[in-house]
């Protein structure tokens, strides 16, 4: 403002302006903490354009105050540049920041793009090109996506995450973070405190063979948001990595949300080949302080059995982890749940829109529904929902008392 004030008149017709501001801390001495802060640039994109503006979060990992403040030094020359030389490219900007610098001395957990400049850009789609791009391990924002740092918005809470694919998002899906989160909020650790829920997506989930599709992920994200829940990006493909996360982000308790097939890939050695104890050691930092799984059944889609955490046979010896961890408290069955919810599966899901069979719909929540056929998502098109091209699935025999525990899932 003071800089229009005062040269917009002699120099406003031939001269583009801008302000940059930062509020940093670096590490203090004796204290291993990172260096971390806000930085901004706003500013013109051409001579008396309306301002446009560019915010970012992010924290310095060097060992000194004085290599931190002049990483950061670096980080804000490269902040400044990106803005005024590559607004109309924001992937292109975005990929500059940390120019002479990379993840060993800095990352940007979180980039926010408003004004003029930038019209037309989402920044949820911003969000995933700093974690696609490598800038951060985790982006996140809100059911209304607004995009927010995380660390900040995890800060002593408890917190609940399911992960999945949500392509799309379907009734079993919500059933399972509705009964995780019924016997979370019962924990005493959580005592009372309603708990941050999120849904995550990692950027595996998300990649195809031609990358990552950008319109599809937006497509997820709509739909999430109609539900009303936060959305974290992450590149956890491990669930202890993500763990691990989260640990350093809150000191609340944190429950994980997920079903039996997904607990199977934790005794997969082909996941922790890169670290020197294997399972054991994954184990150890996936349920360090405070975490605890959910794990909700699955059914048979031959004879229709269902089969529990405690009672699904698992081979020797996973099967004594698997009891340890049940009789330390780490990981817990869902005891209760909709016994409906049990036979969808996304891929069939995906597989009826796109084919045109309208029993899709019993399949997805309500609001899910009106946004796939107002936006025809998921490969949706009007009018092929017609009854008559309808391919019909038999029904999975409902479960009569309690679940069996035998055979394989």
């Amino acid at each position: 403002g003071e800089i229009v004030e005062r040269l917009g008149g002699a120099r406003g017709d031939t001269t583009a302006f801008f302000a940059f501001a930062d509020t940093v801390a670096t590490r203090r001495y004796g204290h291993a903490e990172t260096g971390h802060g806000w930085l901004g640039i706003r500013f013109q994109a051409r001579p008396g354009d309306a301002p446009s503006e560019v915010l970012i979060y992010a924290e310095l990992f060097d060992s000194t105050a004085v290599m931190q403040q002049e990483a950061l030094g670096v980080l804000g020359v490269n902040l400044v540049h990106a803005a005024l030389f590559h607004h109309a490219d924001p992937a292109t900007l975005i990929a500059g920041l940390l120019d002479d610098l990379g993840r060993v001395r800095a990352e940007v957990g979180m980039i926010k793009f408003s004004g003029a400049a930038f019209a037309g850009v989402d920044n949820r789609l911003m969000s995933l090109q700093l974690v696609e791009q490598g800038l951060t391990d985790v982006a996140m924002f809100t059911a209304a996506g607004e995009v927010v740092q995380p660390a900040e918005v995890l800060h002593r809470k408890p917190v609940l995450v399911v992960r999945g694919h949500f392509r799309p998002v379907t009734r079993r899906t919500l059933d399972i973070v509705e009964r995780a989160g019924a016997q979370f909020r019962r924990e005493p650790a959580v005592d009372g405190q309603e708990p941050l829920v999120l849904m995550e997506m990692t950027l595996r989930s998300l990649t195809s063979g031609a990358g990552v599709d950008h319109a599809d992920f937006l497509a997820r994200a709509d739909i999430l948001g109609e539900l009303g829940v936060n959305i974290l990006i992450s590149r956890f493909t491990e669930y202890y990595r993500l763990a691990e996360y989260l640990v350093g982000a809150t000191t609340g308790m944190i429950g994980i949300g997920l079903d039996l097939l997904s607990l199977r890939e934790l005794a997969d050695e082909q996941h922790f080949r890169e670290l020197p104890g294997g399972i054991i050691e994954s184990t150890g930092r996936l349920f360090k302080r405070s975490v605890k799984m959910f794990v909700y059944p699955t059914r048979n889609p031959v004879t229709g059995e269902v089969y529990t955490l405690d009672g699904a046979p698992v081979p020797p010896p996973w099967n004594h982890l698997r009891d340890l961890l049940v009789h330390l408290g780490r990981i817990e069955p869902i005891r209760e749940y909709s016994a409906e919810c049990l036979s969808i599966s996304g891929p069939d899901v995906l597989a009826r829109i796109q084919r045109g069979d309208p029993s899709w719909e019993a399949m997805v929540p309500a609001p899910a529904v009106k946004t796939i056929k107002a936006k025809n998502l998921f490969g949706y098109t009007p009018g092929a929902d017609d009854p008559r091209a309808t391919i019909s699935t038999p029904a999975a025999p409902a479960p009569s008392g309690r679940p069996r525990h035998g055979g394989q899932p």
